[in-house]
């Protein structure tokens, strides 16, 4: 279904809507054009559009806005694009009503990556209210604490039984760092001695695992000098 979907690309930059549309394009996507916000509300009816990618800066109408006028009327992934990194304007963003939000420069691949996430996400939950009894979500992710089991984008996640301990303990805690000699004493079930090290390779391979980019990642983070947590979304 995804391959068939329909992609808005917004951006006053022509050059970048070219390029990402083309890439979308090589994937099997089709994809609308739109130069600024209110090109962006024409084009947001299209019966067929499955997502949009926007940007924020832009002329006539911002992408913000465009992104608050669209979901009075739509219910579909957004993707916000901005040159703004600050943790503050990611949280602007995303309580207007973004799905993702993504900074520049950015790459292709990554983005891409992010589209195929999002539909996935959208196709196979659908309306995100009808989540099953017991089930913990947090933006992509989703836990089932009865099977021990993890889905990414709907997809199963392969864990070793010490990576499922760790996801275990940190998915029922949402927003809640450990340090990691409590991770170590829950999960490994015995004293931590030098457990830091130990510690720090298990969440790195979690996060190859989960992550669209585990170099800057979305939900298993570091909380610098007292552990780590996954991030409630």
């Amino acid at each position: 279904m995804s391959e068939q979907a329909t992609i808005l690309v917004v951006d006053d930059d022509r050059e970048i809507v070219g390029a990402i549309a083309a890439a979308l394009e090589r994937e099997g996507y089709q994809v609308l054009r739109a130069y600024d916000g209110m090109e962006a509300l024409d084009q947001a009816v299209h019966p067929n559009l499955r997502l949009i990618l926007m940007d924020v800066m832009m002329p006539r109408l911002d992408g913000l806005s465009a992104v608050l006028r669209i979901r009075e009327r739509r219910n579909l992934p957004i993707i916000v694009l901005s040159a703004k990194s600050e943790e503050s304007d990611k949280v602007l963003g995303l309580s207007m009503g973004a799905d993702d939000y993504v900074t520049k420069p950015f790459g292709i691949q990554e983005l891409v990556a992010r589209v195929r996430s999002q539909l996935r996400r959208y196709t196979s939950l659908g309306d995100v209210n009808t989540v099953p009894a017991g089930l913990i979500v947090s933006g992509r992710l989703a836990y089932d604490p009865d099977s021990r089991a993890l889905t990414a984008d709907g997809e199963p996640v392969k864990l070793t039984n010490i990576e499922t301990g760790i996801v275990d303990l940190l998915m029922r805690n949402l927003g809640r760092v450990f340090p990691a000699e409590e991770i170590y004493r829950r999960v490994w079930g015995e004293e931590a001695w030098s457990s830091e090290n130990t510690v720090m390779v298990h969440i790195r391979r979690i996060r190859e695992k989960i992550e669209l980019n585990p170099r800057e990642p979305d939900y298993l983070k570091v909380v610098w000098g007292i552990g780590y947590k996954m991030e409630k979304k």
